[in-house]
């Protein structure tokens, strides 16, 4: 690798660190949930990377090493769901159905809208498990035959969409129970959502982390249970 792409590499890396930090803080200054700290990451780093006409690939290669702790990140989670051991075992049959009926219906609704749409076969696929966290839906769209960047950006844009409306979605249902808000915010909107979940309280928090392992776990399940029989 030569000084030249060392910079590029490092320009990238302190842009997206910078970007996400300042985000933060003025999500945490405002306390307005449309300030969420990767929509507007999101779109700083998309204007900059216009107006400073950087390519893509450049940036690509930059921010990789962000990229590559996506799967370290997730294999933490079964540390979550062992650090709540005590409270899954007491709610274990509440929380594995929850689990399951929220990644069906976000599957079944993901491809039925895109179906519906007339969006094609490959979105529908690739939308398939947009409220997984990234690394395991990822997998699945490769497993599916999807495309990865649809993926990516629907993953996203229901882990901001969660983060969002998840708290006044509680309000609105009246959903008190807190075990419950985590559990359906985690199988919902993964990791963004329970960065949310954690703002509401530490057990919402807890029981999203929880939520979004079982409910990644069992939407590989689904996916390979469907293909199996198929």
């Amino acid at each position: 690798m030569d000084i030249h792409m060392i910079l590029e590499v490092s320009a990238s890396l302190i842009l997206t660190v910078a970007v996400f930090a300042g985000a933060v803080w003025l999500s945490q200054k405002t306390k307005l949930p449309i300030f969420n700290p990767l929509l507007v990451s999101v779109a700083v780093i998309m204007a900059l990377i216009t107006l400073l006409q950087v390519p893509l690939s450049s940036y690509e290669t930059g921010v990789g090493v962000i990229s590559a702790m996506l799967g370290p990140a997730t294999a933490v989670l079964a540390f979550s769901i062992y650090q709540q051991r005590a409270i899954l075992q007491s709610h274990f049959l509440p929380i594995l159905l929850g689990c399951l009926a929220g990644s069906i219906t976000s599957m079944l609704s993901a491809y039925f809208l895109c179906e519906f749409l007339g969006l094609g076969q490959e979105v529908a696929l690739s939308t398939l498990p947009k409220s997984t966290t990234a690394p395991i839906a990822l997998a699945v769209t490769s497993e599916l035959g999807g495309t990865a960047s649809i993926t990516m950006a629907a993953v996203m844009t229901t882990g901001v969409m969660g983060a969002i409306f998840s708290p006044m979605l509680a309000h609105l249902f009246h959903i008190k129970n807190k075990v419950a808000q985590g559990v359906a915010i985690g199988t919902c909107s993964h990791a963004v959502g329970t960065a949310k979940a954690l703002e509401m309280g530490r057990l919402e928090g807890a029981m999203s982390g929880v939520a979004i392992a079982v409910s990644g776990l069992l939407t590989c399940f689904i996916v390979i249970a469907a293909q199996t029989i198929m």
